[in-house]
């Protein structure tokens, strides 16, 4: 009997090959990891909540907002949604609360299941009022119709529950970072998450047995697909740059962990504590670029057998591409000159291309739209895993997406990542910034953000810089600002500045730079990586600064 398109489809049959093996420990009351969920328990415990969340009316394409952290609960309640052919609706809870609002408006969800912090938000700030069923993971039905402890005793006696769902129909709606605007509803169809997993496992080599640690709740919901044990950590997830590297370590040792999954923020976190992960064989890590200082730390710390992969992509379409870290460090020094980020080749059956940078929408793909070998261009990819469409968003839709007609005359998505790029003579693809964020100082210069900013990133007292352009695009002029390392006194910034200066002679990416100007706190970031600096918001800032003093 063939499996349903479904990532819970696997649960039964691990429940039914390895029902001892745990599937996840999560840590309780003062960080003890008391609780473990074995297969066979993932298994029966999603189907009881599937069937009772059915009772309650949220069935298959019901869109349910989930607002739970990542415990047991989250991820009990993640299968049962994707068993009972239910449409999970994901929202990063620490963006800005009407950009949050928005999101949970356009989702236009029938239910609500959240902690009861997030049902009393809800009953306050008028969040997702569609939501006609409501749940709170609470110990009391306290501003809902039930607790999932009473949805799952509803359903304890149904047995199992797996909707037979085909590939295009939505499994989710997964709402982006919102680093570079309003969050936007994602549409994931059951054949996406498949996809994923199988790029991943093929990509990475991942085999069943393993232990994973996940500082990304979402990538954990892979784990069980791919037969592996997940560790989840005792962190806030929203800030993983200021998570305790001695609770990690202490998680990784207990349990052996074997492989780990973080941001660039929290590989630094670890690089920076020095202390080794002798168990460790494989490390991802995504969600922005890592710096080569962090990938140098990070291998020095592994075993020689160890990987450290930093896979491209986004939330409309990963993987992307991926890249080794020993490949990445010979490669450093072309980053640090102004060739941009190698994020390594594409990873099959992606098909990446580059066309020529165009801020209006495409309908159709056309190979005209090419650039030519080794030039600069948006990066798009077609694949398994590419998504195509937002939810309610149609503007941003024909922004982000193209169709491309095929010799057998069927049509696939082209996906426009808004990314920069240019491909090498080996085929392997080098990120260059966000498109949005390039600097247009006129007809014949554009400037992106990674060719810039590692030529900066070399001085020993700069923690990082950003690329920025003041004023109108075509006629902007670039600023780059500049967060100085810990420790270093700010009566030495003029020194800097002509350090700086000297750094960028020579280089046609940087020689146009000629304003400095010193952030006096450490640059925002993005709620979810902890990693993409916000650049329009320091672009705004600088708007305010006098340049002509910084010139």
């Amino acid at each position: 009997m063939t499996e349903p398109c479904n990532i819970a489809a696997a649960l039964p049959r691990l429940a039914r090959e390895r029902p001892g093996q745990v599937a996840m420990r999560c840590p309780g009351a003062g960080g003890r990891y008391e609780v473990a969920i074995t297969y066979a328990q993932l298994d029966a415990r999603s189907d009881a909540i599937a069937a009772g969340l059915a009772r309650r009316g949220i069935v298959r394409g019901t869109r349910t907002v989930v607002m739970v952290r990542p415990t047991p609960e989250f991820f009990l309640l993640m299968f049962a949604l994707f068993k009972a052919g239910a449409v999970p609706v994901l929202v990063d809870p620490g963006i800005d609360k009407r950009a949050l609002k928005q999101c949970l408006d356009e989702a236009q969800p029938g239910a609500f299941i959240g902690i009861p912090l997030a049902m009393l938000a809800k009953a306050l700030l008028g969040w997702a009022k569609a939501a006609r069923v409501r749940i709170t993971t609470g110990r009391r039905a306290w501003l809902a119709d039930a607790t999932l402890a009473e949805v799952e005793r509803d359903g304890a006696d149904a047995g199992p529950q797996l909707a037979d769902t085909g590939p295009d129909e939505v499994a989710g709606l997964l709402f982006t970072s919102g680093s570079t605007g309003v969050p936007k509803g994602v549409v994931y169809r059951h054949r996406h998450f498949v996809a994923q997993i199988e790029m991943l496992r093929a990509a990475f080599g991942i085999a069943p047995g393993g232990i994973d640690l996940p500082t990304f709740p979402p990538f954990a919901l892979f784990d069980p697909a791919l037969g592996l044990t997940s560790i989840i950590p005792d962190m806030d997830p929203t800030r993983p740059a200021k998570a305790d590297p001695r609770k990690l370590h202490a998680a990784i040792a207990r349990f052996g962990a074997t492989q780990l999954f973080g941001s660039p923020a929290l590989m630094r976190v670890l690089a920076d504590h020095g202390e080794a992960l002798p168990t460790v064989k494989r490390v991802t890590s995504a969600g922005a670029p890592v710096p080569p200082d962090v990938v140098a730390k990070m291998l020095a710390l592994l075993p020689p057998d160890a990987q450290l992969w930093t896979p491209y992509g986004a939330t409309e379409c990963l993987p992307v591409a991926v890249i080794e870290g020993r490949e990445l460090l010979t490669l450093r020094a072309r980053t640090e000159a102004g060739a941009g980020t190698c994020v390594g080749r594409p990873v099959a059956p992606n098909q990446v291309r580059l066309i020529r940078i165009d801020d209006a929408p495409i309908a159709d793909w056309d190979d005209a739209l090419q650039v030519r070998p080794g030039d600069v261009g948006e990066i798009t990819v077609a694949g398994p895993s590419a998504t195509d469409s937002y939810f309610n968003r149609p503007a941003q839709t024909a922004l982000a997406k193209m169709r491309e007609a095929l010799p057998d005359g069927s049509e696939r998505i082209v996906h426009r990542m808004g990314d920069l790029g240019w491909c090498d003579g080996e085929g392997r693809l080098w990120f260059c910034g966000r498109k949005s964020q390039r600097v247009v100082v006129d007809a014949r210069t554009t400037l992106c953000t990674e060719q810039v900013e590692p030529v900066f990133n070399t001085h020993p007292e700069v923690a990082r810089t950003a690329l920025v352009g003041v004023g109108r695009r075509g006629a902007q002029v670039p600023v780059l600002c500049v967060e100085l390392a810990a420790g270093v006194d700010a009566r030495a910034w003029p020194r800097i500045v002509g350090e700086l200066r000297h750094l960028a002679d020579g280089l046609v990416h940087t020689a146009k730079v000629q304003a400095f100007l010193r952030h006096p706190k450490p640059f925002p970031v993005d709620i979810r990586h902890n990693a993409k600096i916000g650049r329009e918001r320091l672009a705004a800032w600088a708007a305010t600064q006098s340049l002509e003093a910084n010139a």
